[in-house]
C-alpha cells in the first residue's frame, strides 16, 4: 500500500443502496502463495454480507486489507467512496474511527475491567467527554448487549460468550457504520453462538451498520446474511442468497450446506 499524502476527501455517510465498501481486482500475496487473485466485491449500506471459504481462503485478510492492516500487492479498495489504498495513516484513521473490527479473541485488555476496557476505548477517540459522559455510554453500550451486570468484571471472570459481546461492546461504543466480524461464533458452543447471531441482526436494525462477516459457521451465516460470497482459489467463486447457493448447481459451493 503506498503512503504517499494525497488529498482524499472523506465522503458523508451514504444513503440507501449506495456502497459503503467497494474491492476491485484485489490482488494479494506472500511470498510465493497467492491469496487473493482479483477479488471483486461489493457492501451497500445496511447490507451483512457473509464470506464462506475453506480454511486459508484469504477471508480474513481480504477484511484485514480493508481496514489497512495489512497492505495490498495489487487492486482498489473504496470505503465510504474513498480509496484507501492512496491514503497516509493520518487519512486512514479517520476511515478506521467510522469502522468497528470484532476480532475472533475479543481481543479484550486482561488487565482491565469491562468498564475500563470500554472507557479506555472511547477516550482515546473522543477526548473531550467529561467523566459522567462516558461512564452513561459505557452502561448504554453494555446494555444494547445484555451485559449490564459485566461492568466491574475482569476479562478472566466472563465466558467465552460474554468476552464476545464485550468484545462487540467495545467495537460498539464508536458508533461505527461499519462493522467487519471476524468468526464471531467460533469457539461457542450451538445455544451461545445462536445469541451472538441474534445480536449481529440486533445491532444491523438498531445501529443501521453495514457489516462483513467472515464465518465458516453455516447456521450463523444462515441467520445473519442478506447476501453471501464463497472465496475459492483467490477470487469470488460464487454469490447469492443463503438460499440460492444452497440450490446451486455447483456441487463445491453445495458442499458448504451440508
Amino acid at each position: 500500500m503506498t503512503q504517499e499524502k494525497t488529498n482524499v476527501e472523506l465522503n458523508p455517510i451514504s444513503t440507501v443502496n449506495e456502497p459503503v465498501i467497494e474491492i476491485k481486482e484485489l490482488y494479494k500475496s506472500f511470498g510465493t502463495n497467492e491469496v487473493l487473485k482479483g477479488v471483486n466485491l461489493t457492501v451497500k449500506k445496511g447490507e451483512n454480507l457473509v464470506i464462506l471459504g475453506k480454511s486459508g481462503s484469504g477471508k480474513s485478510i481480504t477484511i484485514k486489507c480493508i481496514v489497512g492492516l495489512m497492505g495490498i500487492d495489487k487492486g482498489e479498495i473504496k470505503v465510504f467512496g474513498s480509496d484507501i489504498t492512496k491514503m497516509d495513516n493520518s487519512e486512514l484513521n479517520k476511515i478506521r474511527v467510522r469502522i468497528g473490527f470484532l476480532f475472533q479473541n475479543a481481543a479484550l485488555y486482561d488487565s482491565m475491567s469491562v468498564r475500563e476496557n470500554l472507557g479506555f476505548t472511547l477516550k482515546r477517540h473522543a477526548k473531550d467527554l467529561t467523566a459522567e459522559e462516558v461512564e452513561n455510554q459505557i452502561k448504554e453500550i453494555l446494555e444494547s448487549v445484555g451485559l449490564s451486570e459485566a461492568i466491574d468484571k475482569m476479562p478472566s471472570e466472563l465466558s467465552g460468550g460474554m468476552r464476545k459481546r464485550i468484545g462487540l461492546a467495545r467495537t460498539l461504543i464508536l458508533k461505527p457504520e461499519i462493522i467487519l466480524y471476524d468468526e464471531p461464533t467460533t469457539g461457542l458452543d450451538t445455544i451461545t453462538s445462536r445469541e451472538i447471531s441474534e445480536l449481529v441482526l440486533e445491532i444491523q436494525k438498531k445501529y443501521k451498520t453495514s457489516s462483513i462477516i467472515i464465518t465458516h459457521d453455516m447456521a450463523c451465516a444462515k441467520h445473519t446474511s442478506d447476501r453471501l460470497m464463497i472465496l475459492k482459489d483467490g477470487i469470488i467463486h460464487a454469490e447469492g442468497t443463503y438460499d440460492e447457493l444452497e440450490k446451486s448447481d455447483d456441487e463445491w459451493v453445495r458442499s458448504f450446506f451440508i
